[in-house]
């Protein structure tokens, strides 16, 4: 019989709970939350400033590091206002497609981040293995090409899901 009813129910907006059993202290775990995330952002701010103003800092390996930042950045952005909706101001709701795109939003930079990491990792293999090439081998346009192919890779795969996770029906 389910398969004649084809009714899909999508809610218009869905319930965050912070942490059940907690509620009556959920602003003072808010507290530690906001410092946190204020020093990450402005350590990686920091860590992008220092990288673009200084001109010796312009190697493959704090370039890098530049993309790791922005990334982090990225990452704490998507989180933070919901974080702090919830734990400050006890607004329990969120809109269903945006909770859909803060998903995507995470889970790329989360995904972003490993495949910089791999690419450190590749950074710092050139170098020791074969330091006389590290300068031929990884080069500015490569090291762009990386970074856009991370991003565009991690932008296709995660595309789907907020497509595939809106013909889901819900719960009432």
């Amino acid at each position: 019989m389910d398969l004649i009813n084809s009714s899909w129910f999508q809610p218009p907006t869905l319930l965050l709970t912070g942490i059940p059993g907690l509620e009556a202290v959920h602003i003072w775990i808010s507290i530690p939350l906001c410092v946190m995330n204020l020093i990450a952002l402005l350590g990686n701010c920091t860590i992008l400033f220092v990288i673009k103003t200084t001109p010796s800092l312009h190697e493959p390996l704090y370039i890098f590091l530049s993309m790791l930042a922005t990334t982090d950045v990225g990452l704490s952005l998507s989180t933070l206002p919901t974080v702090l909706s919830v734990f400050l101001l006890n607004h329990r709701e969120i809109e269903f497609h945006s909770c859909l795109t803060q998903m995507f939003f995470i889970h790329t930079f989360s995904s972003m981040e490993s495949a910089i990491l791999l690419a450190m990792a590749f950074d710092r293999f050139v170098a020791i293995h074969n330091p006389l090439h590290y300068t031929v081998v990884l080069t500015s346009p490569r090291i762009v090409g990386m970074g856009i192919a991370a991003m565009v890779r991690d932008v296709v795969l995660m595309a789907p899901l907020p497509i595939l996770l809106k013909r889901l029906s819900f719960c009432k």
